[in-house]
């Protein structure tokens, strides 16, 4: 039982870990100044973080909790909130339609019982969007459904924009901050297999041929 219990309890410590074991770099690109903001739910905010860091036109990610009405959520106490990632980037260099673009294909959209190893609802994808971003989320999940390479029907959500709160100053960064750890993690919670079985080839010619043309 005492294995059981520390199997889970790393297991549980590690979701907020993990990448890919390739190393990215961010291509440069030259900035214009002008930011705007994405909040997605993707499963372990760490690995959200990491996928979008990489993301040529992001400027950065941080982890942390929305979706619930409680206030001051921790990472011990966070009620019904679920882990998301707020997202700052430059709308001149990609758009908020290549960034939904780009999180399609980072997550497995068929599973909103949580993400990959991660299970339940704090781990539930989701794109939380302002009232003048919804139009724009619900094209592109239309879009999706149309166009995915696989049968499984889309289940994640577009719902109204809440407040984001900050997580805890350990969970930003961890994946520099701890690439071992977040590495093991990642490959052991099959993220990067699970979502290449699913998106395949389509997965990396987007990548290579979408993003960082902005508007």
């Amino acid at each position: 039982m005492k294995h059981i219990a520390l199997t889970f309890a790393i297991a549980l410590a590690a979701c907020t870990s993990a990448q890919s074991t390739e190393t990215f770099s961010q291509p440069d690109v030259k900035l214009s100044g002008q930011t705007d903001t994405a909040i997605l739910a993707g499963g372990c905010f760490w690995c959200v973080e990491s996928d979008f860091e990489k993301l040529p036109g992001v400027i950065k990610a941080v982890s942390g909790y929305t979706g619930d009405d409680m206030q001051n959520p921790t990472y011990r106490n966070h009620g019904k909130h679920v882990e998301a990632s707020k997202i700052t980037f430059d709308p001149t260099v990609i758009s908020y339609s290549q960034l939904l673009d780009y999180y399609w294909r980072h997550i497995d959209p068929t599973d909103n019982g949580g993400q990959f190893c991660d299970r339940g609802h704090a781990y539930i994808p989701v794109i939380y969007a302002r009232p003048d971003q919804l139009a724009q989320a619900e094209a592109s999940k239309a879009e999706i459904e149309q166009s995915k390479p696989f049968a499984a029907p889309i289940r994640v959500p577009v719902l109204p924009a809440k407040t984001f709160w900050k997580a805890e100053e350990y969970h930003q960064d961890y994946y520099k901050k701890n690439p071992a750890h977040y590495n093991r993690y990642r490959k052991g919670c099959r993220r990067d297999a699970v979502v290449k079985s699913l998106w395949g080839d389509s997965q990396k010619a987007k990548a290579n041929t979408s993003y960082g043309s902005g508007n």
